[in-house]
């Protein structure tokens, strides 16, 4: 049987801030390029990936697309930070010409010089071939397009109308207080190093925020000055967007009369998205589509997080009629090392979109079979019950999560009371489940179909390598996984599987 189950490319690929778009028959995915166990953001060129619609178990890579190389900018030195030569998230559109046109910006070491631009834009005449340097996004004189902050592009092609969707905001809240409105003064003084005071300070609107502007057909020069449409945080109150504001990320999608403009809110996690019946203005909020901690479903708060949070961007695409969200998830303790994901999701008749959970199963036609081999780091939840939020770079505290070790990639740092869940499987009676582990951990896997549920016990050795250890569970049925460790010492966790018993 052919599955699929998230990350739904090869568990070695780190493609994140997923672009889905689907021309002709396939699905492809343009996104950001991380190293594995990477220091910094974007450190590959763009790797495009595609699946036949029809099956999303089977995903190609289609090759490099595009370097940094390639651009005229990535010799530009930014103080501190080296040479602008990371591709940072990038959108493609299919232009009037039949042609693909690739959106994006360049930055230096761990995104600075990111929000300077311009925004560039490459072509080609496939979805997936190579792509070649095409030009800046600029003004009828030539002037380059800098206005607001010209980051994580989104593009739409409305019926012949090319819209471009960029932006970028601090996460910060309004405040009357003198000695914090200096502190973010100075903040903002240092990540834009090539405004003017002017521009930061005086801009009506300010320059953070989510913004659009419309193309002409040459794909590049802008009809009129960039309009905002989604405030920031600290542009938020009374707008309706309040404590899911704009941070970054901008995506666009039309369906029917109503266009939905999906992006990373100020909360940082989530995905978010709003509605208008115009392209360029009047957008209202709408909700959360998915957070990469499960935050906000059934109320859950930041603390209760069910596994390492971070930054999160993605987009929603129709598949052979089903939609599903696309977005990323975090390993390795790092904001560097980001893996796709995706699930499906509903559009109510009215509209809506109902916030989703993170699953193993995701793309799959529904729950995984309780049968075979699974790799360990599938786990759509992990938690020690305090799991951090990661902002830039790598995080330090010694907390469960996902790495690797030359070709091997393996849960690490399961202490006691670490949860580790898979959501779904399907149970067909009586099944003998294996582990295999190593470590220091001497203790019990209590193996549960809901937290204090128990189905079994699986007894945990110390080892240095891996060894297997198995239970039998009795279970029908549609149920997610878990493992919670009950022990001394800490254990790494490679895989686990199934099989039927007579």
């Amino acid at each position: 049987m052919k599955q699929v189950y998230n990350p739904y490319l090869p568990l070695n690929e780190y493609i994140p801030d997923g672009e889905p778009h689907v021309f002709g028959d396939r699905v492809y995915i343009y996104g950001s390029h991380d190293r594995e166990g990477g220091e910094t953001f974007c450190e590959l060129d763009y790797v495009v990936y595609s699946a036949d619609v029809e099956d999303l178990t089977d995903w190609k890579c289609e090759g490099t697309i595009y370097r940094a190389s390639q651009d005229p900018h990535c010799h530009e030195i930014v103080k501190d930070a080296g040479k602008r030569k990371y591709l940072y998230a990038p959108d493609v559109v299919q232009g009037t010409d039949g042609r693909y046109y690739l959106y994006y910006a360049l930055s230096a070491y761990a995104g600075k010089g990111g929000f300077d631009g311009p925004i560039s834009v490459a072509v080609c005449d496939t979805p997936a071939g190579k792509y070649e340097y095409y030009g800046d996004v600029r003004y009828p004189d030539g002037k380059l397009m800098l206005d607001y902050i010209p980051f994580d592009p989104g593009l739409l092609n409305d019926d012949g109308r090319i819209y471009l969707y960029y932006g970028w905001a601090l996460p910060m809240r309004p405040t009357k207080n003198r000695v914090i409105q200096k502190i973010y003064r100075k903040v903002m003084r240092r990540m834009f190093p090539k405004k003017t005071e002017e521009e930061i300070y005086s801009t009506n609107p300010g320059i953070m925020g989510g913004n659009v502007v419309e193309l002409e057909q040459d794909m590049l020069t802008v009809k009129s000055f960039p309009k905002r449409m989604i405030p920031c945080e600290m542009d938020a109150s009374g707008s309706g967007f309040e404590n899911h504001a704009f941070f970054e990320a901008s995506s666009i999608r039309k369906i029917g009369d109503t266009y939905y403009f999906i992006y990373s809110s100020s909360a940082n996690h989530e995905l978010c998205y709003a509605t208008s019946k115009y392209p360029d203005c009047e957008f209202r909020y709408g909700g959360v589509i998915i957070s990469n901690g499960d935050i906000g479903i059934k109320g859950r708060k930041g603390k209760d997080r069910v596994a390492v949070t971070g930054n999160n961007h993605g987009s929603i695409e129709c598949i052979h009629g089903e939609w599903y969200i696309f977005y990323h998830r975090h390993t390795h303790m790092s904001s560097n090392s980001r893996q796709g994901c995706a699930e499906r999701i509903k559009i109510c008749e009215n509209g809506f979109i109902p916030q989703v959970k993170m699953t193993s199963c995701g793309l799959n036609q529904g729950a995984l079979a309780a049968d075979g081999d699974y790799p360990a780091v599938i786990a759509c939840n992990l938690t020690d019950g305090k799991m951090p939020h990661i902002g830039n770079g790598v995080c330090r505290q010694k907390k469960p999560h996902i790495t690797h070790k030359k070709e091997e990639r393996f849960i690490t740092q399961i202490q006691d009371h670490t949860l580790i869940g898979y959501k779904y499987f399907c149970f067909e009676g009586k099944t003998k489940i294996f582990v295999m582990t190593s470590g220091t951990g001497s203790g019990k896997f209590l193996v549960c179909n809901r937290p204090g549920e128990m189905l079994g016990e699986i007894m945990i050795r110390p080892s240095k390598k891996w060894i297997e250890n198995e239970t039998v569970i009795d279970a029908e049925g549609t149920h997610a996984l878990y493992f919670i460790f009950k022990g001394k010492g800490t254990v790494e966790f490679l895989r686990f599987g199934f099989a039927k018993e007579s």
